[in-house]
């Protein structure tokens, strides 16, 4: 192993310091024994390295066009004046095409990334992620699931997801990010196992409850935080059970005008609770939040089942990987972003997915090994620039290419050198920054997106014949006709947010079914609307080290009153810790010890 020390760079693209440790040097050297070529630390920092990855991911902004192949009609993240030929899913698994077709020689005058930017605009793409899904045609991201609708990245079962991000092995969810093994919820974030709840937040095996935060066990609650294994309590009183159904009947839940008062209650009932410095459960030496399972995973997020990881977001089953996102079962992956089903040694890649083991640089590739700058291949090895090599042949080019890459390297039109090393430059992604999810997690005005060297997409003129405006839609969900579905109806925003509206909107039917079943009122937002909204309930991607906010006998702010005596005594907490918690968040931030003494 490395006997390498702390290391101090500066990034290439923000220029601000950031650290290699002696583990990370580790890693680079672990993943290189496999590769053949030696893979260098990184000359962007962790942030940017995310931020260049997320610009290859277009998860919401979906057109509709035709399969370049077979005509139809279908929903894709490209639009039809793509330059390259995209396909439907059918056409794209089909053998009715040869991605080999395409293959180019490798050229040593040219820069590798140049001739991998020549062979993008030629080989076909599948229009839309999808894998075993039925009646999914507008989703994104999704794999074995059905009924999946104006959703993102749904897998693992699922059954009758609507306008919901990230949901695993659940059924009929609404409205909801983050969301693992429940059913019949509306509007909740970072929650698993509940059932029949609205406006649930960071709480598991709930049932029947409504505005609850950091709730566990809970049945028949609302307006309440911090609970653990309790029925019938509301504001964080417990109430008789004719008592507490005589409360719900008064809320009025089913009219949007009493809705968002309630909403705008909730948000000072959240200001009152106090909070785990990490959603850290079942891990061990692990730092991050919304952590499963995991055991030495350092900067990590909303990732289960894992182990050996560093500057990971949205991954499960995965060892000994460093700076990937929306990652599957997997080992040995650096610098990726999007797939990964039993995938082995991936590096500075997109899309790779059912056993594809020992590929560098590659895009939208499955059942594949030693690829080397492919995209849309499929069960082949031993593949340059889609083009087929013996294994001699390929295993002698390859050292080639790579000290090509370093004495010839890409500069973009912002002077920023690519090596060998580097992932992607955003200069090669098919996306433009505001399509990505680079938008949503690192926001820029257009003015700054290409002041920096990336591309922006104008919004096109929608043109909708609006058939109801946001002001004529029913108060109460009772008073709604079912003559609604599918008519156009104005966006509250009307396109002047940031939130990537669409101006208008349809209530289909599946949609008012569920609405009157659980007596909640027509939403006045669109899709994207709504999901920018919950965005911002969640934390960032980044974590601050901070103090344990108890001091004795109540919270810094004194907003919170400690219920028994800690083990620090009336002293403040000395106990020092890493969050997502921002320091100017106004959330009343406990480390472990603190936050157990207090909810258990």
């Amino acid at each position: 192993m490395s006997n390498q020390k702390v290391e101090n760079r500066i990034c290439q693209n923000c220029k601000q310091n950031f650290v290699i440790e002696p583990e990370d040097f580790n890693f680079y050297e672990k993943i290189s024994s496999a590769s053949g070529g030696k893979v260098p630390p990184p000359t962007f920092c962790p942030e940017c390295r995310q931020q260049r990855r997320f610009m290859w991911r277009n998860e919401r902004v979906l057109y509709k066009r035709f399969c370049s192949l077979c005509k139809k009609n279908f929903i894709s993240m490209y639009p039809s004046n793509t330059i390259f030929p995209v396909y439907c899913r059918e056409c794209w698994y089909s053998d009715k095409w040869n991605p080999m077709i395409y293959g180019i020689d490798y050229n040593f005058s040219k820069p590798f990334f140049e001739q991998f930017q020549e062979l993008s605009k030629i080989v076909p793409r599948f229009g839309i992620f999808q894998r075993n899904v039925i009646n999914s045609d507008y989703s994104n991201m999704v794999g074995e699931s059905r009924n999946v609708y104006l959703s993102i990245s749904i897998v693992l079962g699922s059954e009758n997801i609507f306008y919901s991000w990230g949901v695993d092995k659940s059924f009929n969810i609404f409205d909801s990010h983050s969301i693992k093994e429940s059913d019949s919820l509306y509007e909740n974030i970072e929650c698993e196992k509940n059932y029949n709840c609205q406006y649930l937040i960071l709480s598991r095996n709930c049932m029947n409850s409504y505005f609850l935060i950091d709730c566990i066990n809970c049945n028949n609650c609302m307006f309440s935080f911090n609970l653990r294994n309790k029925r019938f309590y509301i504001y964080n009183k417990q109430y008789s059970r004719e008592n507490y159904f005589n409360e719900i009947k008064k809320l009025n839940l089913g009219s949007r005008k009493s809705r968002e008062s309630l909403i705008y209650e909730f948000e000072i009932i959240k200001k009152q609770a106090i909070y785990r410095f990490a959603n850290i459960i079942k891990s061990i030496k692990s730092t991050g939040d919304n952590l499963l399972n995991v055991k030495n995973c350092i900067n990590c997020f909303n990732v289960h089942d894992a182990e050996n990881l560093k500057n990971i977001y949205r991954a499960f089953l995965q060892k000994d990987s460093m700076d990937i996102d929306y990652a599957g079962k997997g080992e040995l992956m650096y610098e990726y972003i999007t797939g990964a089903l039993n995938d082995y040694n991936v590096k500075f890649s997109y899309s790779a997915f059912d056993m594809v083991q020992n590929v560098e640089y590659i895009e939208s590739c499955i059942s594949s090994s030693n690829l080397f700058g492919c995209i849309s291949i499929k069960n082949k090895e031993n593949i340059i620039l889609n083009k087929q090599y013996t294994k001699e042949e390929y295993e002698a080019l390859v050292p080639k290419i790579i000290q090509h890459m370093n004495d010839m390297p890409y500069v973009d039109k912002k002077g920023r050198i690519y090596k060998y090393g580097e992932f992607f430059p955003a200069e090669l992604s098919s996306f433009a920054y505001n399509e990505t999810i680079a938008q949503e997690y690192f926001p820029l005005t257009k003015e700054e997106v290409l002041e920096q060297g990336y591309k922006w997409a104008d919004r096109e003129a929608r043109n909708y014949k609006i058939e109801i405006e946001n002001k004529d839609i029913p108060d109460h969900i009772k008073d709604v006709a079912e003559d609604i579905e599918n008519k156009v109806i104005a966006c509250e925003h009307g396109g002047k947010c940031k939130d990537q509206c669409t101006e208008a909107f349809k209530i289909i039917h599946e949609e008012l079914s569920f609405y009157k079943r659980m007596n909640i009122p027509l939403p006045r937002l669109c899709p994207n609307c709504r999901h920018y909204q919950r965005l911002k309930q969640r934390n960032p991607l980044k974590l601050w080290h901070r103090r344990c906010q108890c001091a004795g006998g109540k919270s810094d702010n004194g907003i919170y009153a400690n219920t028994i005596s800690h083990l620090h005594g009336d002293g403040h907490c000395p106990i020092e810790f890493e969050t997502s918690y921002a320091p100017d968040r106004p959330e009343i931030v406990y480390c472990e010890k603190c936050y157990q003494q207090e909810v258990y």
